[in-house]
């Protein structure tokens, strides 16, 4: 069994107002991921998911050369340890 990780991506681009994180909440779900995406006032997205390492970087593979909506010119990920209570995955 896989030991769980929690990984934050910042995803850069024209990634707001195109749907980008109802795309990434679908691709999490489709995986079994927990965690969130939401909007970050300097343009970007944040995406906080929870699961596997190999799932969580199936995630951040979709989110770097995936057919996502808008534009993504690139993404930044940092690794930890999950904290949990996260009930699914969800748009903030």
């Amino acid at each position: 069994m896989s030991e769980g990780v929690r990984m934050t991506a910042w995803v850069r681009g024209a990634v707001q107002q195109v749907g980008f994180r109802w795309w990434t909440r679908s691709r999490a779900l489709e995986i079994g991921l927990l965690g969130y995406a939401s909007n970050l006032g300097d343009g970007r997205v944040q995406v906080v998911a929870e699961g596997s390492r190999e799932d969580c970087g199936r995630l951040l593979e979709l989110l770097r050369h995936g057919d996502t909506p808008g534009r993504v010119d690139g993404v930044t990920e940092i690794w930890g340890s999950p904290e949990g209570g996260y009930p699914g995955f969800a748009i903030r």
